[in-house]
């Protein structure tokens, strides 16, 4: 395994990763591992099924979906891959902070868990972290994206519930709310670092990733153009699906956040810098996944 000292990043290359090799992966769905994905509102059900999507091209290999139940249905259908849960919702659609009890032995049984993606209202995301935590397995990883990001630092009986198991994956706004102030830009890999050591975390933001103990790696490649409407949500469930295929979360998150932008790299090259789409990205992370020989 691959490691960085406090001082510098390491460089994340094909090569460093290719000598970092993924758990080798399993013959049975159950092998590679179950992933849950918490997220889609009714408004937004299309970020759970992007993350959902991801965590299977990252080669996870049984998924289940809870979204808001107005949507389920399609949703089942849209990824007929999936087993999908209805949640119970408010008036306006999204999902109620009660909906833990519904998924409580799916949380329970899952390899890794994504919540956020495509949750839209603050205190009901806290209420459901609140009472997922619980069911969660003592060794299962958490992955929280989005709203489910945005409440984190009022949480701290979460925090310490999934300690030494969360993976954070904010963006720069995001990122400031965790540290409850703002970022000057040329200091975010420091941020990065210190949100890591706040949450005992492993984080990913734009390029960086750091863990708890100092440890930093910087991407080596990624365009602009991953700068668009549900990129993030394939990224998260990217580095889902690794961790559920038995990834350590430094692991994952090095992997994951490198296929996100070398998938970005090659869509460029073909289509252009700009105007591709999040849901293209699914398509290509099999194929550098088999580049780099996993």
């Amino acid at each position: 395994m691959s490691t960085s000292e406090a001082s510098g990043p390491q460089i994340v290359t094909p090569a460093l990763l290719r000598d970092w090799s993924l758990p080798a992966t399993e013959s049975s769905k159950y092998g590679r591992g179950q992933v849950l994905v918490v997220g889609g509102a009714r408004g937004t059900p299309g970020a759970a099924m992007l993350a959902a999507v991801a965590a299977l091209r990252a080669g996870a290999g049984r998924l289940t979906l809870a979204v808001a139940e107005s949507v389920a249905v399609a949703v089942a259908v849209a990824v007929p891959e999936s087993g999908v849960l209805g949640l119970p919702e408010t008036a306006g659609g999204s999902v109620r902070g009660d909906a833990a009890e519904r998924i409580a032995g799916t949380a329970g049984s899952s390899d890794a868990i994504l919540v956020g993606p495509g949750l839209d209202d603050a205190e009901e995301t806290a209420a459901l972290l609140q009472g997922l935590a619980p069911h969660i397995g003592a060794d299962t990883p958490v992955l929280l994206d989005a709203y489910a990001l945005g409440v984190l630092p009022g949480l701290d009986d979460v925090v310490a519930a999934l300690a030494g198991r969360l993976v954070l994956t904010p963006n720069t706004g995001e990122a400031a709310r965790l540290l409850g102030e703002e970022i000057d830009p040329d200091a975010l890999p420091d941020a990065v670092a210190e949100i890591a050591r706040r949450y005992d975390a492993v984080v990913s933001c734009y390029g960086t990733v750091a863990d708890p103990s100092g440890r930093r790696w910087q991407m080596s490649t990624g365009y602009g153009g991953l700068a668009t409407s549900g990129s993030g949500d394939v990224m998260a469930g990217a580095l889902c699906g690794l961790l559920a295929r038995g990834a350590d979360r430094q692991q994952a998150a090095c992997w994951g956040t490198h296929l996100h932008a070398a998938a970005g790299d090659r869509l460029a090259a073909r289509i252009g810098p700009t105007g591709y789409l999040a849901r293209e990205l699914l398509d290509e992370l099999p194929v550098v996944l088999a580049e780099l020989g996993a």
